[in-house]
């Protein structure tokens, strides 16, 4: 009987977690189908180049995976039943399954203020770092803008903006302060390009409401402001929760090691849609140095159970928190495999180099998941043949 395994969401995770499958199952015993709302991937990591003018390359889910027998599906997911092992799509189709891999990712927070108007912007997806590419371009000389958020999204957006559009005024607003969980030499690096770009830094502001003109902080100081990019953090996507998978406080799947759900074990979550454990206990940051492991992770327990085999579980630790400071200038953070920084850091024209050629190798390992596509093996009673 063929085993259907059913794919929801092409980012990082769900791209290598497809690839994998496609190159380690035979075609005879499994049916592998890919379900994402755009034909492409999307490289979230440069949505701040895209919204400053840039072109980024386009990554076709069909070319990438023509020479396999995975089905790719166009659509967008919108119900998802883990108890009758069923899936809906926004065109009408029913998708049944026998494993799920849930990757769809998450989507920017809500601004946590009251807002007035429409000025308000963020670059967490592709639709809205082309809406705030628009209204850049559209706004004059001399006009603010305000960047709140000074996590790594606010601070590459701040700094990507200030770089190309120099003849505007930035602000950057944070409730802490910027550079939390860099060395003492990163924060000192990081400060300097923000004075050299001449971003003004607000720390210690909760902004509380925003309109068409300003925006306001908890304290009552109001701040002009023609426009707004809200970096608050992401959020995954409310079919996880929705599902009926049991879930944490903060909408993500838990999972065990092999990232199967705690609830429904046939369903395993990758990415930013689960809250799977690092190293010291610590749930794993969103981002793709998370979600590519997790990806191959997801796949190989998959794999391995079709075999007859106990799933390999590989501890997932980080190695570097890299920071782009625009074009020509960035942080490149080592840290301990709980994510915690170590005392020294790569700054500079060097940094910048280094974090492109991360965003460079990200892109490749999505945008190459079956590369070489060895005969994949075929699972006959348990057992493995060439």
């Amino acid at each position: 009987m063929t085993h259907r395994i059913l794919v929801l969401g092409a980012g990082y995770a769900g791209a290598v977690a497809t690839g994998t499958l496609a190159r380690r199952l035979h075609p005879d015993d499994t049916e592998i189908t890919l379900v994402n709302a755009v034909p492409d991937v999307v490289e979230r990591v440069r949505m701040h180049q895209l919204a400053v003018g840039h072109t980024l390359r386009h990554r076709p889910l069909a070319r990438m995976f023509d020479r396999t027998h995975v089905r790719v599906v166009i659509d967008r997911v919108t119900g998802i039943d883990v108890t009758a092992k069923q899936v809906t799509l926004a065109g009408g189709e029913l998708l049944g399954y026998d494993e799920l891999v849930l990757a769809l990712g998450s989507g920017p927070a809500a601004p946590a203020a009251e807002i007035t108007g429409e000025t308000v912007r963020s670059v967490g997806s592709r639709d809205e770092a082309q809406r705030l590419r628009s209204d850049l371009a559209a706004l004059p000389p001399g006009r603010r803008v305000s960047v709140v958020g000074a996590g790594l999204t606010g601070l590459e957006a701040v700094t990507e903006i200030a770089e190309s559009r120099p003849d505007l005024v930035l602000t950057l607003h944070t409730g802490g302060s910027v550079g939390t969980g860099f060395s003492p030499r990163g924060r000192r690096h990081l400060r300097g390009v923000l004075t050299r770009l001449g971003i003004e830094v607000c720390e210690g502001e909760r902004i509380e409401s925003v309109d068409g003109e300003s925006v306001r902080t908890a304290g009552g100081t109001g701040r002009a402001a023609d426009l707004v990019v809200w970096t608050g953090g992401f959020v995954p996507s409310p079919l996880v929760e929705a599902s009926g998978l049991e879930s944490h406080a903060d909408g993500r799947a838990l999972v065990d090691r092999s990232l199967r759900s705690l609830s429904h074990p046939e369903v395993l979550s990758v990415g930013d849609a689960a809250r799977a454990r690092g190293p010291g206990g610590a749930p794993l940051r969103m981002s793709c140095a998370s979600g590519i492991p997790m990806g191959w992770q997801a796949a190989e327990t998959l794999v391995a159970e079709l075999h007859g085999r106990t799933a390999p579980t590989v501890p997932i630790g980080y190695v570097t928190q890299c920071l782009s400071l625009g074009r020509r200038d960035g942080v490149i953070q080592p840290v301990h495999p709980d994510d915690t920084a170590r005392r020294t850091a790569l700054t500079g024209r060097a940094a910048a180099l280094t974090k492109e050629q991360v965003c460079r190798g990200a892109a490749w390992s999505a945008g190459h998941p079956t590369l070489g596509l060895p005969v994949p093996a075929r699972a006959v009673e348990g057992r493995e043949e060439g």
